[in-house]
């Protein structure tokens, strides 16, 4: 009983620090998709997101009933801290089968969307930097293309806009202030695509948000186990005909 009585004081110091690495999960997810929102259809995909946020302010009160258990038990607070934490593996896997799904799905999606924007672009050498979707998140992402800069050679021989010899302005390194994206200085322009930075920046937040839930629904077990140890030294008998 004793070690049952430190174990849940312990996980509830655990899961108040957690909550904060779940919610910084959870924004970093929500905020993702809002910033590049016209690459992705569907607009659920956000969902992880939202329910390791609804964990992790689920987590504050667990955390102080697992504390106060271990102090003096209650037979009110025991059954509410059961009842939390049902709900929040409930969230928690949810969460993380949801984000490992997604990581997945969104990743084949990226590269038609990127290939279609750069082919819609109203592609010109003296555009204004950032008067697009695709500038924004070249700018944000510094990087130019999809693969890499010769996208842009593709796609403008299908355009009107037709100019062989440069790239948008968006794909200029910030240190060279005098770039107007022309091929004739390559070393001005930024060698990545976009596609393999985005897909490894959404993946590594699908994946921060899948390994922090999965390893919250092992502490959290850990936690019911160490509950119920508690409940049986104080067995409810007025309640033994329900």
């Amino acid at each position: 009983r004793s070690f049952a009585q430190s174990v849940l004081r312990f996980l509830g110091f655990i899961f108040w620090g957690t909550a904060a690495a779940q919610a910084f999960g959870g924004v970093s997810v929500i905020l993702m998709f809002k910033n590049y929102r016209y690459l992705f259809q569907e607009s659920y995909l956000s969902l992880p997101g939202w329910l390791a946020l609804a964990a992790a302010l689920t987590l504050l009160p667990t955390g102080v009933l697992s504390i106060s258990i271990s102090v003096k038990c209650s037979r009110n607070q025991q059954g509410t801290f059961m009842y939390l934490l049902l709900v929040l593996l409930c969230l928690e896997m949810s969460s993380a089968a949801l984000a490992r799904s997604y990581c997945i799905r969104t990743a084949s999606q990226l590269e038609s969307a990127m290939g279609y924007l750069i082919h819609q672009h109203n592609w010109t050498c003296s555009q204004d930097p950032g008067s697009s979707v695709v500038d924004v998140m070249q700018r944000k992402l510094r990087c130019c293309g999809v693969h890499n800069y010769t996208d842009w050679l593709t796609a403008s021989t299908s355009s009107s806009w037709y100019h062989p010899a440069c790239v948008p302005e968006s794909c200029c390194k910030e240190k060279h202030s005098h770039c107007r994206g022309d091929l004739g200085h390559v070393e001005q322009l930024f060698e990545e695509g976009c596609l393999k930075k985005l897909e490894d920046k959404l993946c590594f937040a699908m994946l921060y948000v899948f390994w922090c839930c999965t390893v919250l629904s092992i502490l959290e077990l850990l936690a019911g186990v160490s509950n119920g140890i508690l409940m049986r030294h104080r067995p409810f008998h007025d309640f033994c005909i329900l």
